[in-house]
């Protein structure tokens, strides 16, 4: 039945010339229909060279805003328009607004993972793979980095020398992460490197043997000479690195590591939204792309 499903949006993208990407977090059923996987950001430059005028993301919906952003003439459609990021949600562009006013100079640094709408109040945004290299090449002292806290603090550890503040919040999932849970599974596999995702707590970074994006990771794990490995993120990068490397060993951080979110999009709903009948496109106005669009266009720039 999942190849009759598969085969028929196979056919129905080709039939409408619509491209597919999606999120490395997503089931593998979805995966092996997408045009395109990858970290978020690294799927919205792709849909921008593809030729199609129709992008379908199967991700959360601050990645198909993006999607819009960089492509504004293209249609965009989220797969699932119950799929969103408690992260990227948690703040107002009014939050930003009042912290400009109340520190004149500062500069706003937005995780990629963040609202259009706080794109607009932002100077530049940076992927957990830039964001060291962005924010030293920033010749601001003073920083506020928002959505998500670990990473904004660990790239506060990597520049003493600039104030970078950041706000209670960030990814439940990443976050929920304790410093037990991983010696724990370090005591039990002490062979195997530990392989983390910076939006993890400070405590549970600092015992990590790599410290990456989605993608950086599972390049690391695959590029390594090592033969074990403890994966410090959504629990779906741990079989897709046991499907890719067969010869190695990968042991889940924890079993509580899943995204719902990312988990909310069903083969189905593709199908769904290539007969038209399902999802939500991304419409946002002109004056709202232009605003939200520098920040991305100054982390081109600097990146």
């Amino acid at each position: 039945m999942i190849r009759d499903i598969q085969e028929e949006i196979l056919r129905l993208k080709k039939e409408k010339d619509v491209c597919i990407l999606a999120h490395s977090y997503q089931t593998c059923d979805i995966l092996e229909i997408a045009d395109f996987v990858g970290d978020s950001f690294a799927l919205s430059k792709l849909a921008k060279t593809a030729p199609n005028k129709t992008v379908l993301m199967c991700g959360v919906r601050f990645m198909a805003e993006t999607c819009k952003l960089l492509s504004p003439e293209k249609k965009v459609i989220l797969s699932s328009p119950h799929a969103g990021c408690p992260m990227a949600e948690q703040f107002e562009p009014e939050d930003i607004e009042k912290f400009k006013a109340e520190n004149p100079g500062s500069a706003v640094v937005a995780y990629i993972n963040t609202t259009a709408k706080l794109k607009t109040k932002c100077d530049v945004c940076v992927t957990s793979a830039s964001a060291l290299s962005i924010v030293g090449k920033l010749e601001e002292k003073d920083i506020l980095f928002i959505p998500d806290p670990n990473l904004g603090n660990y790239v506060a550890k990597n520049f003493p020398e600039k104030n970078i503040k950041v706000i209670n919040g960030g990814c439940p999932i990443h976050g929920a992460i304790k410093v037990d849970e991983v010696k724990a599974v370090k005591e039990e596999h002490p062979d195997a490197l530990f392989l983390v995702h910076p939006e993890c707590v400070p405590e549970v970074v600092e015992l990590a043997d790599y410290v990456g994006s989605t993608s950086g990771i599972m390049k690391y794990a695959k590029e390594s000479q090592h033969k074990e490995f403890i994966i410090g993120t959504e629990i779906s990068i741990t079989a897709q690195l046991q499907m890719a490397c067969p010869d190695k060993k990968f042991y889940s951080l924890s079993k509580d590591l899943i995204c719902p979110d990312m988990k909310a999009t069903t083969l189905v709903d593709v199908l769904n939204c290539l007969k038209g009948e399902g999802g939500e496109e991304i419409v946002m106005d002109e004056e709202t792309i232009k605003a939200a669009v520098k920040p991305i266009e100054k982390m081109l720039e600097l990146g």
